[in-house]
């Protein structure tokens, strides 16, 4: 089965610094490469800040573009995985790992069987 797992940043506090990300990188590299060893890697990938998003909304056949999201949250996606792996346990096990690498939450949650 796969999942998702997101990384939730707190983008409230600005930008992290260059030794911020070299940290992150740092502890981040090993899991990625654990993952691919252990054979459940799909696909992961970084996101720039909530403000580089442009939401595109269709209401009524009518089409709107605006300029980053509108969510009521200090927390956004920052990055994700997508794994495939046996069960939740095991999803919630790599979810672990990675919120320790990132130090930052990360949300779970299965695709819906159509991946």
């Amino acid at each position: 089965m796969h999942y998702l797992l997101s990384v939730e940043l707190d983008q409230s506090e600005g930008p992290p610094s260059e030794e911020e990300l070299e940290r992150s990188f740092s502890r981040v590299g090993p899991v990625n490469d654990r993952m691919k060893e252990q054979g459940v890697w799909v696909f992961a990938g970084g996101l720039l800040p909530y403000d580089s998003a442009t939401v595109v909304r269709v209401e009524n056949g009518s089409t709107t573009m605006t300029d980053g999201p509108f969510v009521e949250t200090k927390e956004q996606l920052a990055g994700f995985w997508v794994i495939e792996v046996d069960d939740l346990d095991a999803a919630l096990a790599w979810a672990v790992t990675c919120a320790e690498a990132c130090e930052t939450p990360i949300e779970v949650r299965p695709f819906d069987g159509l991946a």
